[in-house]
């Protein structure tokens, strides 16, 4: 009996380091959404992702990327026309009427608070002349901030096809968008305001608009978010918070449909709840000692003797030298902070020749540290010659003889 105690014991205490180490209220099964991402905001690395790379419409998040390149491409003091494309888009909308006019500012916060369909569409003819040349610009911007899976076809994320495929991103791909958006200080000023009123240019209809995003004053921290809803894409939701002076982004698509609102709120609690349990910052660990390089056909260095002729040979022996190098990091990468579990650590590894032949210039490049993180690079740098060494050749030898005893 005692024995069988014992190792109950054994056995429970093992499970709860286990547990400590792989927390597991992280199954997937834990969650509504079919893709969900928690990402470090200062980073990108994803920090928990279920079926974080597999491409699924994501509705009205789309237009955290139209606000964005709208921002970056046109001035808020634009006079933006209705045209009848935009005007005839479906709920949930504005209301505008063909011929209207309005100030772009007003309508990005027709687009954010109330995400309104026929405003995304007036604001991408404004900017890209239709539709389908905005919905370039959009796909050219998503890849340029390494998205790798995303293809928008629409600017409002209404279900949609093109020759390219179906209106769809990845949660990885909409975190790292917003992650980029609230860098942006107008973006985050106008999804934090919760009313807003406003009027066309002429003066005569009035607006106003309250914002959806509910979740701005369920939890502490919040920065931004965007809600989207369409019949193929489900419930999606984007947000980023400050918690702990941690920065989070989560992305969840195909968070429930009708009947299931509120999924994509408790999912997303979840998600911050275990950043915050699990992640602390930490900072590069400081770059390692480099050892000396082996330099041949060198050059001596000034005041040594020759170097030795081999017996069946006029020409001398091949010369070795020790090079010093040397590493440094942009500043920017030295106070960057990664956010990490008490079990991850970020480890240099070095990758370094042996030898290398003269000649060698100053601040040549010899190598690269990379700092790596479970068995993935996150960071690296250029190993370089602390100075110049020529390459010893049968001119060098005459010359040094002429100049040692004819001078």
């Amino acid at each position: 009996m005692k024995n069988r105690r014992m190792a109950a014991v054994v056995l429970m205490t093992a499970v709860l380091i286990i547990l400590q180490i792989f927390p597991v209220w992280a199954k997937e099964e834990q969650f509504y959404a079919l893709s969900a991402v928690l990402m470090d905001g200062e980073t990108g690395r994803v920090l928990y992702g279920k079926e974080a790379y597999k491409g699924r419409p994501n509705a009205s998040t789309t237009k955290v990327m139209t606000c964005i390149l709208a921002l970056e491409m046109a001035s808020g003091d634009d006079y933006v026309q209705v045209s009848r494309n935009a005007a005839s888009q479906p709920q949930t909308h504005l209301g505008m009427r063909e011929g209207q006019q309005f100030y772009l500012e007003d309508l990005l916060y027709s687009l954010m608070l109330k995400s309104h369909n026929d405003t995304a569409v007036a604001i991408a003819e404004h900017i890209g002349g239709s539709v389908e040349k905005f919905a370039l610009l959009m796909n050219e911007k998503a890849k340029s901030l390494g998205c790798t899976d995303t293809h928008f076809v629409t600017p409002n994320g209404l279900d949609a096809e093109d020759e390219g495929g179906v209106h769809h991103t990845t949660a990885r791909d909409l975190a790292l968008i917003m992650a980029y958006a609230i860098k942006n200080a107008t973006f985050v000023h106008i999804t934090q305001t919760r009313d807003y009123t406003f009027s066309d240019i002429s003066g005569k209809e009035h607006y106003s608009v309250h914002n959806t995003n509910a979740f701005l004053d369920m939890e502490t921290g919040v920065i931004s978010g965007k809600t989207g809803f369409t019949g193929n894409a489900g419930y999606c939701y984007v947000c980023a918070v400050r918690q702990d002076e941690k920065l989070f982004i989560v992305a969840l698509l195909g968070c429930g449909w009708p009947g299931n609102k509120n999924y994509k709120w408790s999912d997303t609690k979840k998600l911050l709840s275990y950043g915050r349990e699990n992640y602390s910052y930490v900072l590069l660990p400081d770059l390692p000692d480099l050892p000396e390089i082996t330099v041949t056909d060198a050059v001596p260095e000034e005041n040594s003797p020759y170097p030795e002729k081999d017996k069946d040979s006029a020409y001398p022996e091949q010369l070795q030298r020790r090079l010093k190098v040397h590493a440094s990091l942009p500043e920017k990468e030295q106070t960057k902070r990664y956010l990490l579990k008490k079990t991850e650590t970020i480890i240099w590894e070095t990758e370094l020749p042996d030898k290398i032949a003269a000649p060698v210039r100053e601040n040549q490049k010899i190598g690269t540290l990379h700092a790596m993180l479970n068995g993935k690079e996150i960071v690296s740098c250029s190993v370089t010659s602390n100075e110049k060494i020529g390459r010893i050749t049968y001119k060098w030898y005459v010359n040094k003889i002429f100049q040692d005893y004819f001078h």
